[in-house]
C-alpha cells in the first residue's frame, strides 16, 4: 500500500461514513469521531461539574492546542489566542492595532470580508503587484514596499477563490529584510501548505483543512508585537497588570468544547504528519485538474502542478456555477463550493465552482465528480 493510501485509509476510518461525496474541505472538513467525542465529553463535564470548573480541567488540553498551532505556524515564541474563526481573529488584531499606524499592503485577490474589516477599522489599503494568476510579483512587490513602506503586510496565503499558493516563505523573508510586520491569513492554507515561515502574526480557522469543529480558530502573535497592541475590550484600570494582552483579546464568552475539539484536531494533524498530508493534498489537486481538464463548459483555473488541493473551475459558454452546485448536491449528493465574486471583489470577474478534496478522496471519486459535472452542466443549461 502506498503512503498516500495508508494515510487515506487512516483518515477515512477515523470518521463517520460520509453521506455522499464530500469535495468541500476548503469550506468545512469532516471531523473525526475522536474530535466529536472530545467536544461532547467536555459539554457533558460542564453539565456535571459546572462550566467554569470544566474549563479549568480542560486547560492542559487547550494549552496543548496553543502549542500545536504555534508549531504549525513556525512561531514557537508566539502567544496564541483562541477566536471564533479567521475573520474574528483579524477583527481582534485590527481593533487592537495602534491607531496611528493603519496603512496595510495586501494583494488584489484579498478575501472580500477581510477588505471590509480593514475599511471598518480605518486602514488605508495599498495593493501589491501580481502576476496574471494572482500570485505576488516578488521583485515588483519588493520595490513597491521599499519605496512606500506600509505599517503591515496582510497576506492571504491561499485565497478563498483560487488554489494558487502564494510564495509565503519568500514574502516572509522580504518582510524581515524590510522590517515590515507580516500578518498571514492561513484560513485556507494551514494544513494544506507549509505555513511555518516565521511570520509576525498568523491566524486561521479550525474547520477547514485541520478538520476541527466550526466556530473556533486561533490567532498567533509574536510577543514583542503583542505587547504593542491595545485591545478594544481592555481590562479596566483597577485590573491593569492582572491580565496579559493575549488574555484581554480572549475576553468574552467562549465555546470551550469547540476549543477542546480544535486542540485535538491539531494534535491529530501532527500525528498524521503535516508533510505527508501536504503531499497527499497536492497530489489530489494535480489529479483533480487532470481529470477535469476536458470537461466541456469549464476551464480549470490553476496549473496542474499547483501545490494545493483546491481546484477552481471558471464557466465558459454560459454555465452557471451556482445552479450547478445546487444540482450536484440535490441530484448526486456531491458537495462543492459556489465561489461568488464577493470572495475576491478586486480580482474576480465572475463566479466559479470550487472543489477541495481531503486526503481520503480517491481517483474514482474524482471521476465520479467529472461525470456528474457534465450531467449538471447539461441539466442547468440556459
Amino acid at each position: 500500500m502506498t503512503a498516500g493510501g495508508s494515510l487515506a485509509n487512516r483518515w477515512r476510518a477515523a470518521r463517520p461514513a460520509v453521506a455522499g461525496l464530500h469535495l468541500d474541505s476548503a469550506a468545512c472538513s469532516r471531523q473525526s469521531l475522536a474530535v466529536i467525542e472530545a467536544a461532547a465529553l467536555h459539554a457533558r463535564n460542564e453539565s456535571e461539574v459546572g462550566g467554569y470548573v470544566a474549563a479549568e480541567a480542560a486547560a492542559p488540553a487547550l494549552d496543548a492546542g496553543r502549542l500545536a498551532f504555534a508549531a504549525l505556524t513556525g512561531m514557537p515564541d508566539a502567544e496564541v489566542v483562541f477566536t471564533t474563526g479567521s475573520l474574528n481573529a483579524l477583527d481582534l488584531l485590527l481593533g487592537a492595532w495602534p491607531a496611528d499606524r493603519r496603512r496595510v499592503a495586501c494583494l488584489p485577490g484579498e478575501y472580500g470580508p477581510n477588505l471590509a474589516l480593514l475599511a471598518a477599522h480605518g486602514f488605508d489599503r495599498q495593493l501589491l503587484p501580481t502576476l496574471e494568476d494572482g500570485r505576488v510579483a516578488l521583485d515588483d512587490a519588493a520595490l513597491a514596499l521599499q519605496a512606500d513602506p506600509p505599517d503591515l503586510v496582510n497576506l492571504t496565503a491561499v485565497g478563498s477563490h483560487s488554489g494558487v499558493v502564494q510564495p509565503l516563505a519568500m514574502i516572509a523573508q522580504l518582510c524581515r529584510e524590510l522590517g515590515l510586520p507580516l500578518v498571514v491569513d492561513a484560513a485556507q492554507a494551514l494544513g494544506q501548505v507549509d505555513c511555518a515561515v516565521g511570520a509576525d502574526v498568523t491566524y486561521a480557522s479550525s474547520r477547514k483543512w485541520i478538520a476541527g469543529p466550526r466556530g473556533v480558530g486561533a490567532l498567533a502573535v509574536r510577543r514583542r508585537l503583542m505587547e504593542g497592541l491595545h485591545p478594544r475590550l481592555a481590562a479596566p484600570e483597577w485590573l491593569a497588570g492582572s491580565f496579559t494582552v493575549a488574555e484581554q483579546l480572549e475576553f468574552g464568552e467562549a465555546n470551550v468544547a469547540a476549543r477542546v475539539g480544535f486542540s485535538l484536531a491539531l494534535g491529530e494533524h501532527l500525528a498524521y504528519g503535516p508533510r505527508a498530508v501536504r503531499a497527499r493534498l497536492a497530489e489530489l489537486g494535480g489529479l483533480s485538474r487532470r481529470v477535469l481538464a476536458d470537461v466541456a463548459g469549464w476551464v480549470v483555473v490553476e496549473e496542474v502542478d499547483e501545490p494545493s488541493a483546491i481546484t477552481t473551475l471558471a464557466p465558459v459558454d454560459g454555465a452557471d456555477p451556482q445552479a450547478v452546485r445546487s444540482w450536484l448536491l440535490a441530484e448526486r449528493r456531491i458537495l462543492t463550493t459556489f465561489v461568488g465574486v464577493q470572495r475576491a471583489p478586486l480580482e474576480l470577474a465572475g463566479p466559479r465552482l470550487r472543489i477541495s478534496p481531503h486526503v481520503d478522496t480517491t481517483a474514482d471519486d474524482l471521476e465520479t465528480f467529472a461525470e456528474a459535472l457534465i450531467a449538471a452542466t447539461a441539466a442547468t443549461a440556459g
